[in-house]
């Protein structure tokens, strides 16, 4: 998949690959790691998903929902990001990365509904 760093699609795909690495380097021995870890690939995997479903939408309606869920699945990412890092199950310099990159994304996926919403008034 080709992208910039404004193209929100590309940005979660690619977050979405780098979080798929960074849950296969990660111990996932015990059952905490492992429920924290799918949770994470879920809603990480979830973000891009979302935005391309917005983009095929019928109306204006279907793409402001779609990236609304986008961006709640961004927000539940955050949360697992820090429970990984603040629980000690992944190390932080691993984490703040991608957590960096899922704040951005969800900046920009709210940015967006905010600009559609006034739009579509």
């Amino acid at each position: 998949m080709n992208g910039d760093k404004n193209d929100v699609k590309y940005r979660a795909y690619i977050l979405a690959l780098k979080t798929i690495a960074f849950v296969d380097s990660l111990n996932k021995k015990d059952l905490v790691s492992q429920i924290l870890l799918k949770q994470l690939i879920r809603s990480t995997t979830s973000i891009g998903a979302n935005v391309v479903e917005a983009q095929a939408g019928s109306s204006t309606k279907d793409f402001i929902n779609f990236l609304s869920y986008a961006l709640k699945s961004a927000n539940e990412s955050k949360f697992w990001f820090c429970l990984l890092r603040d629980s000690k199950k992944a190390p932080k310099n691993t984490v703040g990365p991608l957590l960096l990159e899922t704040t951005d994304l969800a900046k920009m996926l709210d940015s967006s509904i905010i600009t559609l919403r006034k739009k579509n008034k």
